[in-house]
């Protein structure tokens, strides 16, 4: 498997409750995304910024919700 897939998956399996789960109950419980929102998350290349872009395409990749 590839480093950059094997690294996407482990955002949801290896760390579902440090990151993932955390980061999925704060956009519910604030109502941080709603239908139609079009996002921008700025990247400066810090492992932060990073881990959010990325955890925002997976919420658009298994979310119901349609955002951008």
């Amino acid at each position: 498997m590839e480093n950059h897939i094997e690294v996407e998956r482990s955002i949801i399996k290896r760390f579902r409750k440090e990151i993932w789960r955390k980061f999925i109950t704060a956009v519910n419980d604030y109502q941080l995304i709603m239908e139609g929102d079009k996002i921008a998350v700025c990247i400066s290349g810090g492992k932060d910024s990073m881990l959010l872009a990325k955890c925002m395409q997976e919420l658009q990749r298994h979310e119901k919700m349609k955002f951008d």
